[in-house]
Order: structure tokens, then sequence, then C-alpha cells
């Protein structure tokens, strides 16, 4: 008699499972079970079909090759039992059954497994407002939904939106929005920064200003705390701690959490956070049942903690591992940084590893180097500033986290590429310093982002370099007068420092151009702490390390310099 395994969610991770499983060993027979009539599609898609990249939604249930991924598609090539529609109740692990329902029926079915495998996804966080009920309030959870939401548009329904949720999906969402449709999108979010958990502070800021210098209104550090309805049932606004604002749309985007009840009510363990928890193998902790994707939790390898990633990419790895070990072939998954990039309008922003605060809460003794290096060779033509964050502690000089923002294209995306691997071995910054990336003008500069980040981590690990923070930064340039004592001693041109010593007065803001620093340094006021300036930090450093040798030790490096300022929110710039 064939072996039987019963696979639960049909979206990312169940369908790899399925289908590995069938192709390792066609004598196994393997159903897969799903509660929804769509399946196998590719939800991260979703932000980019309601923004119309994506024309018709069967593409992201589609191949390659442009067969449909349904019933008959599993069926008949890839030999896989399949039940759309069918919600499963329940889970008997000493008979070793679940009890379907047919949702169009109702009636209730009994399937015996061999083994079984749970890949039941995540579910959208609703938080508990007044008005969430009312029609015009979308979560973006499953496929419906989104069809539901594009509907509308496409009807001329919706001419404003609020998207409640600043990460990852509601960013998308609200440039779905105004980038093709043309709807006034706003962004409200509970946390004092977008892609919270994702990225530090300096990389969101620049985000949010990218996005608001498209059209799109943000409002940072603000709780949705109610729906606004008219006498008819249908949303026309949604108040906060600060405003009201109209909407004939609202998207829920806080958040997701693994859908785990099912495994809870079986008895398998779940973690604190809800997650299914696994081993390297996949199995749950009934060794006959497997589970991966969204409902899972995995092992961060830069901390060792245990986190929750619902990422496509890591569902079908998971997937994958876990059609091996049920066919009969040893295979692990060892975790993940948590990789992640994403595009907002012109600008692509991604992040692998530990943030500074995330660094922090472990109890490393973490720091940043902030960069902003050109994308390519300094002479070709479309060289362009990206911005970078390397994550690292000082105590061991162990390298945690890389961010990067910059231009829409692969250049960040081929940092936090490089970044990842070296991150899942504990690399140094030394590792990091001599990583070999490929080199060409029209694609990197000869020194890469990633070692100029890392030589700037090195120089702060050995206090060769000592910075500000930009966070201190802007406090000071809020109010100068707070700290009678600084001044800004600007290397770059005289004619960048002019309309800056024009604003502030020399009092607080002085030039003296790099290349006459070793001539005039004596002229600098030795009473006050120097704050060196210049467009990247690089001339900064190196007038930094000039004036130690000569003594003149009062002074801090601006990290990644003004060209860090001018892609972030701050209304002290002067006009250039």
């Amino acid at each position: 008699m064939s072996k039987r395994v019963v696979v639960v969610g049909a979206v990312a991770a169940g369908p790899k499972a399925a289908v590995r499983i069938k192709r390792l060993n066609p004598d196994i027979e393997v159903v897969l079970i799903d509660q929804d009539s769509l399946i196998s599609y590719g939800g991260c898609g979703i932000p980019y079909y309601v923004g119309g990249d994506v024309a018709d939604e069967k593409e992201l249930r589609s191949t390659s090759f442009h067969m449909l991924r349904d019933e008959h598609f599993f069926e008949e090539a890839k030999g896989v039992t399949t039940m759309t529609s069918t919600r499963v109740l329940s889970i008997d692990r000493e008979k070793k059954t679940i009890t379907a329902e047919h949702v169009a029926t109702n009636e209730e079915e009994e399937i015996s497994y061999d083994t079984l495998m749970l890949a039941t996804g995540s579910e959208p966080i609703i938080p508990q407002i007044d008005g969430i009920d009312l029609d015009g309030v979308f979560s973006v959870g499953n496929l419906h939904k989104a069809i539901a939401i594009k509907e509308r548009i496409t009807k001329g329904l919706v001419g404003k939106a609020v998207i409640i949720g600043g990460g990852a999906i509601g960013i998308e969402m609200a440039e779905a929005f105004k980038d093709l449709w043309g709807i006034d999108a706003t962004l409200v979010e509970f946390k004092d920064q977008l892609l919270p958990n994702l990225v530090d502070w300096e990389m969101a800021d620049i985000l949010a200003k990218h996005l608001r210098d498209n059209g799109l209104e943000i409002f940072l550090g603000e709780a949705a705390t109610e729906i606004i309805g008219d006498d008819s049932g249908k949303v026309c606004g949604v108040r906060t701690s600060n405003r009201q604002i109209e909407a004939d749309l609202v998207i829920m985007a806080v958040g997701v959490k693994p859908r785990s009840q099912l495994a809870k009510e079986a008895g398998l363990h779940v973690s604190a956070g809800g997650a299914i928890v696994v081993n390297e193998h996949m199995q749950t902790s009934d060794p006959d049942i497997y589970a991966a994707g969204d409902c899972i939790e995995i092992t961060n390898l830069v901390s060792g903690s245990k986190f929750f990633a619902p990422l496509g990419s890591l569902a079908n790895k998971q997937g994958r591992v876990a059609g091996d070990n049920i066919a009969g072939i040893p295979s692990t998954f060892k975790g993940g940084v948590g990789s992640f990039i994403m595009k907002g309008f012109d600008m692509s922003i991604g992040s692998a590893g530990l943030t500074l605060n995330a660094a922090k809460q472990a109890g490393y003794d973490a720091d940043i180097s902030l960069t902003s290096p050109i994308d390519r060779a300094h002479f070709y033509p479309t060289q362009a500033i990206s911005c970078f964050t390397l994550v690292f502690d000082r105590r061991t000089r162990r390298v945690l986290g890389l961010q990067g923002i910059g231009p829409m294209g692969d250049g960040v995306l081929a940092r936090i590429n490089g970044a990842a691997p070296l991150l899942c071995e504990g690399a140094v910054i030394e590792d990091f310093n001599n990583i070999e990336m490929a080199y060409s003008p029209p694609f990197s500069a000869a020194i890469d982002s990633i070692n100029a980040a890392a030589y700037v981590a090195d120089n702060l690990c050995d206090n060769r370099m000592r910075k500000i923070d930009m966070r201190e930064y802007f406090d000071f340039m809020d109010a100068p007068e707070k700290e009678p004592d600084w001044i800004m001693v600007d290397v770059r041109h005289p004619k960048q420092a002019e309309p800056f010593i024009e604003k502030f007065g020399e009092k607080h803001w002085i030039s003296m151009p790099y290349d006459e620093v070793r001539k005039r340094y004596k002229e600098l006021p030795t009473e006050k702490t120097m704050i060196i300036i210049c467009n990247a930090g690089s001339r900064s450093y190196e007038v930094q390390r000039f004036l130690d040798h000569n003594g003149y030790t009062n002074n801090k490096v601006l990290a990644g310099g003004i060209n860090v300022v001018r892609r972030m929110n701050v209304d002290w710039l002067p006009e250039t």
C-alpha cells in the first residue's frame, strides 16, 4: 500500500512540498488541500497587480510557461490530488486523520494520512477599532481581496485612500494607488518611522522623504483610532490620534501573524508568538507532522534567536526541505537573516540581518557605519548616490546587518545579496573589507559600496574615527544655541559651503576647503568642538586624522555627510 501525504495549505510552501515529494517518489500519494478556491499564487505580487504592473490576476497564478496553477494543473501535470474550497477543521494525531469541511456544502470528510504537512500561512492582524467592518475597508490577506480592491478602483469609486500601516505591504499599496491610478493616498503608521523592525531610522527617513516627494501623505507616530462611516455604512474617513482623514477606501496593513490555530488545537508545540515550532528538518513536535512557510518560526542566523519571517522566498525553500525529508532524503533548513528588498517609486530599499535597535536589544555592543557612496564609477555618466548602514559589534567586530537605499535598480539588491551569505557565517568586519564584488564602471565603483561601509566600521572599531550620529547632529541643527561651543567645519568647495554660512553665520559654520586644511588648520577654533563636514564623509575623516596628528583632537565627523542629510526630512537646509 502506498504512503499517503496530506498537505494543508496550497499557496507557497505547500505546493512546493507536494510537487517535490511527487517528483522524488511518484509512488507516494499526495493530497493538497486549501480552504480557498484560488491556490498557488504569488502573494507578494498583489500590490503590483493592484497597481497595474501585473495586468491580470491569473499571471500571479501562472507558471513561467503560462500554465494556470489550478486543480487541473496539479492533478494532471503534477500528479497531486487537489482539494480546493476545503477547510481542515481538526487533526486527530492518534488516528492520524484530519477532518475536512467542503465549504460549498458544509459536508465533512475524514481523511487519513501517514505524514501530514501544515502550510497554513499567515493572516492579517486586524486592530480592534470601531468601523473595521464598514464597506470599503480591506486587508490584503488573499487574492480575492486584491481583485475586489482593483474592481472598485477601475470603476472609479476611489478618489482617496488611507493605508493603515507603514510596513512593506502598506508602502507598496500606497505607491500602487498613487503611481498608476492617481488616487490621493495617505499612509498612517503608529511607530515613528516606516518599515519598523526592518531598517533603522536613517534609511526609513530617506524613504519617507522620497515617498512624500512623490505625492504620498505620510503621518508617523499616529495611531488610527476609528474608521468613520457614512449613513449608508460605507467608509468615509479615518480618525487618528491627531487628525481626521477623508477616505473612500481603507487598507489595513498593520502586519501579519502565523495561522497556527489548527496546530495549537492538535497539541503541537507553538511558540509564545503564535508560530509553529519546527526543527531543521521542518518536523513539528510530532515527528509525523511537518510545517513550513509563514506559519512557522525560524532561527536568526545572526542572533541565534527565533523569529517570524513571512517571506515567499523562504517559504519555498522550507517547502522543498520538508518535501525532501518526507520523501526520505535527509535535508535541513538552518534558518535565515531576513533578507528583504522593495521598491518605492524610483528608489529601492533593502536589508539583511539585524537593525541597530535589534542588535542592542540582543545584547551586542552595537554601532553603525553610515556611508553614502556612488553606485558606480565616479566618471560614469549615470552614477548616483546610495546610502548604506552597516551594523557591527564593537566587542567582537562581527557584522550584524546591512541596510541600503538608492536608485531603483540592482545596486542595493546586489549589496544585500552579497552581505547575506557572510552574515549567515558570522563574518567579521575584515571579511566585508575583503569581499570580492564584480567590478565594471557601469555597475560599481572600484571600491565597492560593501567594502566602503566596512572600511568605515573598521576605523570606528579601532578608534581611528570619531563620529557624530545623525540624530545628535539633527538635534543640534534644530537648536544650535543649545550647543554654543560646537562649530561646523565645512571642507567642501567654498561655493557649497556659502549658503550654509549665510544661513547659520560664521558663529556656527565656517569654510575650510579640503585642499587648504594642511596650510590653514591653525586658524581653526581649538576652544570649540568641530563637526567636520563633507558630502560623503571620506574627506572629513582624512581631515580628522590630520587634525588629530597635530593635536586638534576636539572634533567629530558627520558620518554619511551632506549626501545623507539632503535625502532626509529636514527643514533647515538652505536653498542651493
